[in-house]
């Protein structure tokens, strides 16, 4: 995505939104349209997708801020829950993403008749969790970073306390590959948890993610997320 973020037009969308989302974390402006500053509406197919990809993180400036999102943004992801449902035969971190996007309308914008779920509500099951070795569990915990927020129980959240240590093998493991996306994902999640190791150096380990892979916004946008739950936690 860093390098080749406009080789197509959904990859283009999902990085002009992904950047949008760390702008309104950066300055707090929640009140700020996320997909109107990137040109996404209702209409646009190809904004849409991009939303999908993004998923839940959508809305984080809000989750993060404890404020409402803009009446545009919760537009769009209803539209995009609607129209990218989770196929018969998708993967079980798809579920969980789709999943994590009605949870998150059920929290900050609940609306009578639309699709949501809130946590601990019809949830998929996470049993797949528990036995995958570290390496894949890091990895599916990263693609469902979008999970990690404050206050937000469910099954993955609960598999991830369970294998922190698990998880700082992971972040670590990412780090040295050089898989920033992976890492920042990782340590999104180790943020958000508690019993991390004191050796891990998480701040530390974060700068370097995003020193080394900021160009994705994606990255940024993960690392920012674990800033500003670290800083909360601490308060």
């Amino acid at each position: 995505m860093d390098q080749s973020h406009a080789s197509s037009p959904l990859a283009g969308a999902v990085h002009d939104l992904a950047t949008e989302v760390v702008l309104a974390l950066r300055s707090e402006d929640h009140l700020a349209t996320v997909c109107g500053a990137a040109g996404i509406d209702e209409d646009n197919r190809t904004g849409i997708a991009a939303v999908r990809v993004i998923g839940a993180d959508l809305l984080l400036p809000s989750v993060l801020y404890g404020r409402h999102p803009h009446p545009g943004d919760i537009a769009v992801l209803h539209r995009a829950v609607r129209e990218f449902p989770p196929r018969p035969e998708a993967s079980d971190a798809a579920v969980w993403s789709h999943w994590g996007m009605m949870s998150a309308l059920h929290r900050t914008a609940p609306a009578p008749g639309s699709p949501a779920a809130g946590p601990g509500t019809d949830e998929p099951n996470a049993a797949w969790l528990e036995g995958a070795p570290w390496q894949a569990f890091t990895h599916q915990l990263s693609v469902l970073a979008p999970l990690a927020v404050p206050a937000a129980s469910s099954a993955v959240h609960r598999a991830a306390a369970h294998r922190v240590v698990d998880l700082s093998r992971g972040f670590v493991r990412a780090v040295r590959r050089r898989d920033w996306l992976q890492a920042a994902g990782a340590g999104r999640w180790l943020a958000a948890l508690d019993g991390r190791p004191d050796s891990l150096g998480l701040e530390r380990g974060l700068d370097f993610v995003e020193l080394m892979g900021g160009a994705d916004p994606r990255v940024t946008l993960h690392v920012r997320a674990a800033r500003l739950m670290a800083e909360g936690r601490a308060r």
